[in-house]
């Protein structure tokens, strides 16, 4: 299934261009290139109602940059629940997947601004929290799979974006120097985690990270609230 999307089909940039020395684009998924923050939020609802729990204030805050395997051994500890680790990302994939594939949008002009990106010969990559199965399903929904010179997830790598692991991984599969490369990402760990290596990072807004828009915006190299203000390498004239 392919989603349609209402977006115009030219993308209309600005001005901004990006740093001279930027030869790869890393793109986070959940928040960043995907409206997906909400569908999350509802499988933790349905997820812990059938357990007898509320979601509390600040669970999305603690897992939002944790792997799925942290996530999962997070939750059986905080919720003291007797299910495996292996269980609840197995029944976490299940629900998931059919939104990645079926009902997840992408953010405002991110499809025209990955577009335009290859359309420089730019190197494209996606560093992401998402299993193999949800972002496999949500690419080849939106047409963008074969877009992306490298895939990776921090199950690839063991570790949620508290480290820079992914981020290492991602510059290293690439064979472009952490320097040079331009990160998206809208939480704050991850951000942290992409600049601690040397990464231009742009903060994208999304209103799951609002209470820590303030420290993001401080920490990147730059902020949008939408890829229609995103930087395009230097000398790129849209249509």
């Amino acid at each position: 299934m392919t989603i349609m999307s209402d977006y115009p089909q030219i993308y209309r940039t600005k001005t901004q261009a990006a740093p001279n020395n930027i030869k790869a684009y890393v793109f986070d998924l959940d928040g960043t290139l995907l409206d997906s923050m909400d569908v999350w939020s509802k499988i933790d609802i349905e997820f812990l109602h059938k357990r007898g729990f509320a979601v509390p204030d600040d669970y999305a805050h603690m897992t939002t940059a944790m792997s799925f395997q942290q996530a999962a051994e997070y939750t059986i500890q905080r919720f003291n629940l007797s299910e495996s680790a292996e269980s609840l990302m197995r029944q976490w994939r299940d629900m998931a997947v059919f939104a990645y594939g079926n009902t997840i949008q992408m953010k405002p002009y991110a499809k025209e601004y990955l577009s335009s990106l290859k359309t420089c010969g730019a190197k494209l990559a996606i560093a992401t929290s998402a299993a193999p199965d949800h972002y496999d399903a949500a690419l080849r929904a939106h047409g963008i799979y074969e877009w992306f010179d490298v895939i990776c997830s921090t199950e690839d790598v063991g570790c949620g974006k508290t480290s820079p692991d992914i981020y290492l991984l991602v510059a290293d599969k690439l064979g472009v120097p952490p320097c040079d490369c331009l990160v998206f990402e809208d939480i704050l760990p991850a951000v942290k985690s992409a600049k601690s290596i040397g990464m231009t990072v742009y903060a994208v807004y999304d209103k799951f990270s609002d209470r820590n828009w303030a420290e993001i915006t401080e920490l990147a190299d730059g902020a949008i609230y939408s890829f229609e203000e995103a930087p395009l390498p230097c000398g790129y004239t849209a249509p």
